[in-house]
């Protein structure tokens, strides 16, 4: 099997956050998809181990952002490679409180959506949360940031626990 096929499907590279009591904190996922457009409805892959995917499990919110292409690796990587159980994400970053009470990172922002989470399902390693959008905006013009661009022009790693890591692949 060649698990290099997978590479092949195109992703996006988005910021997820919510909250837990007045705690904030935020993560970079590639697995959000649109499923429905009315209401507006997606699905947000996020790994059991991470800090984020306890604050969804407790809040039922969360907002992500459409990151742009110039978005500079040290923000992916603080959003990515380091943990909210030892760092402030959110220290220094500009961000604003939406209507659910989920953080919206304004910085490397093109575009925001709000969401209440409906449902989710278990996957193992993973859990697949429905949301439903409560608020949306366009905060700048831009072009978003891809996985591909991400991967193969910047050389950005891959954490080992985005939902399209396969060790054999790396």
């Amino acid at each position: 099997m060649n698990l290099r096929a997978l590479r092949k499907l195109r992703y996006g590279l988005y910021l997820v956050s919510s909250k837990k009591d007045d705690r904030l904190n935020g993560m970079i996922v590639n697995g959000i998809t649109q499923v429905s457009a009315v209401p507006a409805n997606f699905v947000v892959s996020i790994n059991k181990e991470n800090l984020t995917h306890e604050f969804i499990k407790a809040s039922k919110v969360l907002s992500f952002a459409v990151l742009s292409k110039d978005t500079p690796l040290d923000f992916i990587g603080r959003f990515g490679f380091k943990s909210g159980r030892e760092i402030d994400k959110f220290e220094g970053i500009n961000y604003k409180v939406g209507k659910t009470g989920a953080p919206i990172v304004l910085d490397n922002t093109l575009s925001y959506v709000e969401a209440n989470v409906i449902n989710e399902a278990d996957l193992g390693t993973h859990t697949i949360f429905i949301v439903q959008m409560v608020d949306t905006d366009v905060i700048k013009e831009g072009e978003p940031m891809t996985y591909d661009y991400y991967s193969d022009v910047l050389r950005g790693p891959t954490s080992k626990r985005a939902p399209i890591y396969f060790e054999e692949m790396w």
